[in-house]
């Protein structure tokens, strides 16, 4: 429910809601709007008053008046907050405490990630432990394939406030399920752009930890590794290399909306933004039929009708022009007009 993450079970939330909806009960009253036994509401009512969730009156018999929720719920965020702080406050003294003897005192900014299971873990911590921003260049082959979970904890990032930018390889791009979900992903917020080759994977959160998988020596690529960075020179070179291929990527799903052939204030389908996403990124008529899995004259009809809509004699001239003036749509599916809209087997 949605006090769980402060600290309060379903069932307390469950007695807070009913006693502010029925106001200064006592236990007897409690018992029968509940249906709960005394010892029971004891329990519960104990723990409420101890959260500062509701307050026993002196009067007998005794009644149960319910704090104010603005005021009680904010209290409890500053006493889990002031808990979380304490908490990272140990976290460093323990570090500190077992930090090896033999370490120098000034410690390597560079650590040996070993082991598919761990890697995941570390891509997992690290977009977590963002506050501000993660940049994230994004090839094949995978050490962690993507997957529902990253899905879902990227969006719940997103709509936390983390800023998601992100350089897609073309070759990330495809099959139609994958981006779909990419498409997803930029209507809530992911700023991604395209480039053919990009050099490196790489993850770096808030500017001060970087995660970059690679293959080391005399190891089974199949088991991945990847260096753990600290802030550092190293890093800080990573985040220019970033910046200067952000320059030079396409974006993958421009900002405006505009419909070829159609209104211009008319919202493109997902599948428009996929096809317009994929030309935008330079990919050949026939690549872009297999990553969607259509037939190659359903995208030659579609692309041909792109180009007329934005006047480009060519297809490079289209993509130029689908970036230029940012070509992209709503969430929603709305029927295209003529009945050309992308699927599976459509010729």
């Amino acid at each position: 429910m949605e006090l769980d993450s402060l600290g309060v079970t379903p069932a307390e939330q469950q007695l807070y809601e009913l006693l502010l909806a029925n106001p200064d009960p006592t236990l007897a009253e409690l018992a029968g709007l509940t249906g709960l036994g005394a010892s029971r509401l004891r329990v519960l009512l104990r723990s409420l008053a101890d959260k500062g969730l509701v307050a026993r009156n002196g009067g007998r018999p005794a009644r149960f008046a319910p704090s104010p929720p603005d005021i009680a719920v904010e209290v409890l965020a500053l006493r889990r907050q002031q808990e979380i702080e304490h908490a990272r406050l140990l976290g460093v003294v323990f570090c500190q405490r077992v930090q090896p003897r033999s370490w120098s005192t000034v410690e390597s900014p560079v650590a040996v990630v070993h082991g598919r299971a761990a890697v995941g873990h570390r891509f997992r911590q690290l977009q977590e432990l963002a506050r501000r921003e993660l940049l994230i260049l994004d090839k094949p082959p995978y050490v962690v394939e993507p997957d529902g979970d990253q899905h879902e904890l990227q969006q719940e990032l997103l709509a936390r406030g983390v800023r998601y930018r992100t350089i897609y390889d073309r070759d990330a791009l495809g099959p139609a399920e994958r981006v779909e979900k990419l498409r997803q992903l930029a209507a809530r917020g992911e700023e991604a752009r395209v480039l053919a080759g990009v050099p490196m994977k790489l993850v770096i959160a808030d500017g001060r930890v970087g995660l970059a998988p690679h293959d080391l020596p005399g190891t089974d690529p199949v088991t991945g590794t990847a260096v753990l960075i600290r802030a550092s020179a190293l890093l800080d070179g990573l985040v220019t290399l970033f910046e200067t291929l952000w320059e030079q990527a396409t974006p993958m799903w421009p900002q405006h909306r505009f419909a070829a052939g159609h209104d211009p204030a008319e919202p493109l389908s997902s599948r428009d933004q996929q096809l317009l996403a994929l030309l935008a990124a330079g990919l050949t008529d026939q690549a872009i039929a297999r990553k969607l899995g259509v037939a190659l004259r359903t995208v030659e009809r579609r692309v041909r009708r792109m180009m007329d809509g934005l006047g480009a004699r060519t297809r490079f001239q289209a993509g130029l022009q689908a970036a230029a003036r940012g070509l992209y749509g709503s969430e929603g599916e709305p029927d295209d007009r003529d009945g050309s809209r992308l699927s599976p087997g459509t010729p």
